[in-house]
């Protein structure tokens, strides 16, 4: 990227996303192919008059450790790393690519989440932001040249035009509108190839994800009530979990819980990542996708869940803030491509068909 989008997505992140605050402990967590953002963020909050706490790995790092870690050591969290958590105001992690040359057992993945749940805990209770910086690795997933990703990357945040800020407060007013058309419904259903699935939305908060925690983003979402989905789908979109792709995924869900899964490639990765605990095989968030500058799939699911005219069903986790209840150490985002024969329901109105909003 060149200095001066480096620079915009810099100031975007620390004063749009975060908004930092002198005096302030902001947490900076990333990797060395990331270092020219990472630089840009360092300086900019020191500008701002915050105290930067840069936290800085090299690629596949977290991989080694998941797989060649003792137990002892992969199933803890350290006292002094709980206390550094709780003693930040706000973090930011910046992603380069989830492909990894390690190759980890699910059940280790599985070990390590569940660790380390207490650490994303912490973070959870303070301001937080994810974005990424586009790298060789990343171009290659998306099947993209570096300089046609750098471009995908910068026009999915909005850092080719001349006020980022601007474009994000226009995704605010939009998605405002959306939650307030299906607000008072009580249940999604989502239909499309090879999909029929119901969720009950009763009493549950929908938000409005418009950039400061994901960036880019462009989607609203809510958590369903635990036991109600009921149907089952199709995710024809590929999704990378523990640096593994899988794609083809079938779930077919009863009571809230999936009863039966398979994958056309990675199914053993899924059914180990449905065992971690109680709440893994629960629906904890549904997303509908509205960025409609995101329209190709990147193996990336911080760009690929946003896409306009797509929806996403996570497993697991569920929000609190959205009246969630469902614990568990994953959140697995999964995407469910409506762009050819799908339709979104809010009770007995049709909301989105073929990818588009009907007004």
């Amino acid at each position: 990227m060149s200095p001066e989008l480096l620079q915009k997505h810099a100031d975007l992140l620390t004063d749009y996303c975060l908004a930092v605050q002198p005096k302030q402990r902001i947490l900076i967590n990333g990797n060395t192919q990331a270092l020219p953002l990472l630089e840009r963020l360092y300086q900019a909050v020191l500008e701002r008059g915050a105290e930067p706490v840069l936290k800085l790995t090299f690629p596949d790092q977290m991989a080694l450790f998941q797989k060649y870690a003792a137990f002892e050591v992969l199933e803890r969290n350290h006292p002094s790393s709980i206390a550094e958590m709780q003693s930040i105001d706000a973090s930011i992690a910046i992603l380069t690519s989830r492909a990894s040359t390690v190759r980890v057992e699910a059940s280790r993945v599985q070990r390590y989440a569940q660790a380390a749940r207490a650490l994303l805990d912490a973070r959870s209770r303070e301001r937080w932001c994810v974005s990424l910086f586009p790298t060789q690795m990343g171009a290659e997933n998306a099947d993209m040249t570096l300089l046609e990703y750098q471009d995908f990357v910068s026009r999915a945040m909005f850092l080719d035009h001349a006020d980022p800020v601007s474009q994000w407060l226009e995704v605010r007013a939009y998605q405002a509108d959306l939650i307030e058309r299906i607000r008072g419904a009580s249940e999604i259903r989502v239909l499309g190839p090879e999909t029929d699935l119901r969720v009950k939305v009763t009493g549950r908060t929908w938000r409005n994800s418009d950039g400061q925690r994901n960036m880019p983003s462009g989607e609203v979402f809510t958590s369903p009530l635990e036991d109600s989905a009921e149907g089952q789908i199709y995710y024809a979109l590929p999704t990378v979990y523990g640096g593994q792709t899988l794609s083809g995924i079938r779930l077919e869900l009863k009571g809230g819980k999936v009863v039966r899964a398979s994958a056309e490639q990675g199914e053993e990765v899924l059914l180990a990542a449905l065992e971690t605990d109680a709440g893994a095989k629960i629906v904890g968030e549904i997303g509908i996708g509205t960025n409609y500058g995101i329209q190709h799939p990147s193996k990336e699911i911080l760009f690929d869940e946003k896409i306009g005219g797509t929806v996403h069903f996570a497993l697991g986790n569920s929000y609190a803030e959205c009246g969630g209840l469902n614990k568990s150490a994953i959140h697995w985002d999964m995407i469910c491509d409506l762009r050819n024969g799908g339709q979104i329901w809010a009770d007995d109105v049709l909301i989105q068909e073929n990818g588009k909003f009907i007004r």
